[in-house]
C-alpha cells in the first residue's frame, strides 16, 4: 500500500496538491473555482497561481476533477489542483481516488489540506488514495505505478491519528477482500481460502478460528455445503472466525457465501456467465475481512464470521437437479437447478448460527443472483430485512462508506413459490429470483427472523472498469459498510 503520513511541515515539495471547491456564481460571470485556504503556509506565489489557473483552465471544482501544471525550475515542480466538491467525506474519497491515478507517475506527492479539514474529510481522502491505487497481478508484467509516498499537510497531525488508523485498516481489509476474490480458481479452492484466513488471523489476541473439513461437516449435518461441494475434487469447508473480546455484550454473526468457483454444476452455465465465477466467494471474503478489521481496531463487540466454502463442479458425484437436501437442523429443500447453489450453503450456515451461536443480530452477504444487477445496476446491492431499524442502520452505514444498497420487499404472497411436493422447501423458484432467494434464506433464521438482514451483492462485487475508488476487477464490496456499521454497535 501507499505510505501515507500526516505532517505539519512539508519535507519535500516535488509535487504539491491543492484542493479546490466551487466558488459559487459571481455577479455578471460564470462560476470560477478558488483554492481552499490551507492549514500551512505555502511557497510564495503558489496560492495566487492556483487561484488564477483554476478559472483559466475552466475547472469547476467538482469532486475528482484534476488539473496538473508543470513548473520547471521552480518549487514545487508540479502543481496539481483537485476538486473536492462540497467537501463531504464522499467527495474527498473521490478526490483521493482521482489523485492516485493522476499522479501515478510521480514518486511522492504532498497534499495541503484545508485549515478546517474535518476527520471525515481526512478519512475519505485516505481511503480514496489507498483503494484507487490497488493493483492485483500474478506477474511482474506491466508498469507498476511509481507513486509510493504521500504526505498530508495538516495543522495538527495528532488530531487525525484515530481516524487515520480506522481508514488505513478499512482500506487494508478491503484490499484483502479484493485479493481473495481476484485470485484465480486454479489457485483458490476451499482449502486455500481457509488457509489464507488462518495466515492473516494467526496471533491476534481474542481472535479464534475453526475450520470444519468434510468429515466434520458430514458428522454435524451440514448437508447443503456437502451437496454443493460434492462434485469437486477439492472438498468443502466451513470457516468460523470468532472475534470475542473480554466484556463484549453484543454478538453479531456475519455469514458470507463462499463458492470458490461456480460452473453451475449439472445445470451448467454458458461460458460468458462462467468466466468470472472466481468472484462467487465475494461475500465470504467481505465478512472475513470485516471481522479481521474489527479485531485489528479492537471493537468491543463479539463478531463471528461464517464462510461456507465449496466449489460447484460437474462430475459423477455432483448433486443433481431434483435432489432433496437435508440442511443443518433437519429442514429439507428440493433443488431443481444446481446453479442456485449459494442459498444452499448459506442455509446451513444460517441454521447453525441460530441454533448454536444464538447471536443478537444476523447478517449475510452473497453474490447470489444476476437479478440483482437487472433491478439495481452494477453499483448497488439489494438489501432485505423485516427489521426497519436494522435496515436503516445498514443503509446509513453504506451511504457513509460509499457502498450503495437499496431495500427490497419480502412479499408474503411470494412465499407460496417456495412450496415443494417432496421437501419442506423448493429452493429455486423462477419468479423474482433475488426476492425469492431472500425468502428462502429467511426460512433458516428461526427466532432471529426479526433480527436478520440479507444483502444480494452480486452486481457491486465486480467492476468492469476503474471508477472513483474502485479498480477494475473485484471491489471488496461490503467490507467498508460492515466495518462502518459494526463500529456503531460498540
Amino acid at each position: 500500500m501507499l505510505a501515507i503520513r500526516l505532517v505539519a511541515e512539508p519535507s519535500r515539495l516535488d509535487t504539491l496538491v491543492l484542493p479546490l471547491r466551487p466558488a459559487g456564481t459571481e455577479a455578471g460571470g460564470d462560476a470560477p473555482t478558488v483554492s481552499v485556504p490551507t492549514a500551512v503556509t505555502l511557497p510564495d506565489g503558489v496560492a495566487d497561481e492556483a487561484a488564477t489557473l483554476a478559472p483559466a483552465a475552466r475547472l469547476t471544482g467538482r469532486a475528482g476533477e484534476v488539473r496538473t501544471q508543470f513548473r520547471p525550475g521552480r518549487t514545487p515542480g508540479v502543481l496539481v489542483l483537485v476538486g473536492i466538491g462540497d467537501g463531504d467525506e464522499g467527495d474527498w474519497r473521490r478526490a483521493g481516488a482521482a489523485l492516485a491515478r493522476a499522479t501515478a507517475d510521480e514518486t511522492h506527492i504532498t497534499i495541503a489540506l484545508p485549515a478546517d479539514a474535518s476527520p471525515a474529510a481526512v478519512r475519505g481522502l485516505y481511503e480514496g488514495l489507498l483503494l484507487a491505487s490497488y493493483r492485483f497481478r500474478l506477474t511482474d508484467a506491466g508498469d507498476a505505478p511509481a507513486l509510493a509516498g504521500v504526505d498530508l499537510l495538516v495543522g495538527d497531525p495528532d488530531a487525525y491519528l484515530a481516524v487515520v488508523e480506522t481508514a488505513r485498516t478499512t482500506a487494508r481489509m478491503t484490499r484483502l477482500a479484493r485479493d481473495l476474490t481476484n485470485t484465480p480458481s486454479s489457485v483458490k479452492n476451499p482449502e486455500w481460502f481457509a488457509g489464507q484466513v488462518a495466515e492473516v488471523a494467526g496471533g491476534t489476541p481474542d481472535l479464534h478460528l475453526r475450520v470444519r473439513e468434510p468429515a466434520e461437516l458430514a458428522a454435524e449435518g451440514f448437508g447443503g455445503i456437502l451437496a454443493v461441494g460434492g462434485g469437486s475434487a477439492s472438498g468443502p469447508r466451513l470457516v468460523e472466525l470468532d472475534w470475542h473480546p473480554a466484556g463484549a455484550s453484543t454478538h453479531v454473526v456475519l455469514v458470507g457465501k463462499g463458492i470458490t468457483f461456480d460452473t453451475g454444476g449439472i445445470s451448467i452455465k454458458p461460458v460468458p456467465a462462467m468466466k468470472l465465477m472466481r468472484k462467487d466467494m465475494g461475500g465470504a471474503a467481505a465478512v472475513v475481512a470485516a471481522t479481521l478489521g474489527a479485531a485489528a481496531l479492537r471493537l468491543p463487540i463479539r463478531i463471528t464470521a461464517l464462510a461456507p466454502l465449496a466449489e460447484n463442479m460437474v462430475s459423477g458425484s455432483a448433486f443433481r437437479p431434483g435432489d432433496v437436501i437435508r440442511h443443518y437442523g433437519g429442514v429439507t429443500s428440493e433443488s431443481t437447478n444446481s446453479d442456485a447453489e449459494g442459498r444452499l450453503v448459506l442455509a446451513d450456515a444460517l441454521a447453525y448460527a441460530v441454533a448454536q451461536l444464538k447471536p443478537d443480530l444476523l447478517v449475510d452477504l452473497a453474490t447470489l443472483t444476476g437479478a440483482n444487477a437487472v433491478a439495481l445496476g452494477k453499483r448497488t446491492g439489494a438489501l432485505y430485512s423485516e427489521n426497519d431499524q436494522l435496515a436503516a442502520d445498514l443503509l446509513a452505514a453504506g451511504e457513509a462508506a460509499g457502498e450503495s444498497a437499496w431495500r427490497m420487499p419480502l412479499p408474503a404472497d411470494y412465499v407460496e413459490f417456495l412450496g415443494s411436493e417432496v421437501a419442506d422447501l423448493y429452493s429455486a423458484p423462477e419468479p423474482a429470483k433475488s426476492v425469492t432467494s431472500a425468502l428462502f434464506l429467511r426460512e433458516f433464521t428461526g427466532d432471529l427472523r426479526d433480527r436478520w438482514l440479507h444483502v444480494d451483492m452480486s452486481a457491486p462485487s465486480w467492476a468492469d472498469a476503474d471508477d472513483a475508488e474502485l479498480t477494475r476487477g473485484a471491489t471488496g464490496w461490503g467490507v467498508r459498510f460492515l466495518m462502518r456499521w459494526l463500529a456503531t454497535l460498540s
